[in-house]
């Protein structure tokens, strides 16, 4: 049981730093003001759930929950910079974090159904980094 929970948070705590890495770079790349509005309140959402993960996961182990490594973020940039090159819409960049908020919302809804019997503090906060990607998708969607 606190192998899975350690799994849990660890997963959530990735996907939390991918998203605001995303974010970082993606950032960079916006011109449109109310959209780069948007990029720095999903932006703190995904700090927040980092910090709730990093509040509890001392419960459950001595060590610091994992992120992602120097060679993801690496590939998440080049993989931005690649699908910008010949267009940084507004709209590309949404889609861009789109594509990965998805990804996100599928690992946490997999983990959310095969993990029912997860600590109940770990599952409120999966649920809750799931349910915050969701409203994501629903907040990038009006910039396609």
């Amino acid at each position: 049981m606190e192998n899975q929970n350690l799994n849990i948070l660890d997963e959530v705590n990735k996907g939390a730093t991918m998203g605001m890495e995303a974010i970082s770079y993606v950032k960079e790349k916006a011109t449109d003001a109310d959209f780069q509005k948007v990029l720095n309140t999903e932006y703190t959402k995904y700090q927040k759930i980092s910090q709730r993960v990093n509040d509890v996961y001392e419960n459950y182990s001595d060590k610091e929950p994992h992120e992602i490594n120097a060679m993801n973020k690496m590939m998440t940039w080049y993989g931005i910079q690649m699908k910008t090159m010949t267009d940084d819409t507004t709209s590309k960049l949404s889609e861009l974090l789109m594509q990965g908020t998805n990804m996100g919302i599928i690992e946490g809804r997999r983990l959310l159904n095969q993990n029912e019997d997860a600590a109940p503090d770990v599952k409120n906060i999966l649920n809750d980094f799931v349910v915050m990607q969701e409203d994501s998708v629903e907040t990038l969607k009006k910039y396609l």
